[in-house]
């Protein structure tokens, strides 16, 4: 059996007539954790849409453990194990924390549940003392956090965090990163976006750089480390 959990192949994704993503490939392995970097407007969070199926790629194909799902809608893609953290959040402010969590409750694709309220809960203890409130009433890093355990309810094989402790004070984005390598800890596979490499190098195996729709780098993360130029030239401000 193949150890690839997602993969890309050539993926061509345009937005009208802006070409977005220009030949990309990525993949990612079995409880992999992923950095998926670049600046802002480089292709990120296309490249995770077109593996979704949110946007559509104009060429290329998407696997899923081995399997074509190029053409398959969002829903039939995430119900192959993955958990998806988009930017911005997207949790249901109208919702309770208890009901943002259970709504999305499901056994993952090998009909496991081994995360249940109650995990999730231990997990984010913030979210336990909040468990009546509604998503409205809670913090932006609260919120990063439901979001993380309403996508952790699904017993994710693969979990997607898009920008995740964008617009985060230190302290909570700190909490976020701890979360993280609790949730690696489990053999979770994990593609994280986020602008700050240098807190997420040392959490992740590989890393993506991409420049203008395009891969500049994939390798492993303590290389890339010690490539402060090149990091500089891709990542830097």
């Amino acid at each position: 059996m193949s150890n690839v959990l997602l993969a890309a192949s050539g993926l061509h994704t345009y937005y009208a007539t802006s070409h977005v993503l220009r030949g990309v490939d990525f993949h990612i392995d079995r409880g992999e954790t992923v950095a998926l970097m670049g600046r802002n407007g480089m292709g990120k969070s296309t490249l995770l849409k077109s593996m979704l199926g949110i946007v559509r790629a104009r060429h290329g194909s998407v696997q899923v453990r081995g399997a074509d799902f190029t053409k398959a809608p969002t829903h039939v893609i995430v119900r192959q194990g993955i958990g998806y953290v988009p930017e911005g959040r997207g949790i249901f402010p109208n919702l309770s924390v208890q009901e943002n969590l259970v709504m999305a409750s499901r056994a993952g694709a090998d009909g496991g549940c081994h995360w249940t309220l109650e995990r999730v809960l231990a997990t984010f203890p913030r979210l336990a003392e909040r468990i009546d409130n509604g998503g409205w009433q809670l913090s932006g890093g609260e919120q990063q956090m439901l979001s993380i355990g309403r996508a952790l309810m699904t017993n994710p094989d693969l979990l997607i965090l898009d920008e995740a402790t964008e617009g985060l004070a230190p302290a909570i984005a700190k909490e976020i990163w701890q979360i993280v390598r609790e949730i690696r800890s489990t053999g979770i596979a994990t593609i994280i976006v986020d602008k700050n490499f240098s807190a997420l190098l040392p959490l992740v195996d590989r890393a993506v750089i991409l420049v203008k729709g395009e891969v500049v780098y994939d390798g492993a993360a303590k290389d890339l480390r010690e490539r402060k130029e090149f990091v500089h030239q891709h990542l830097g401000v």
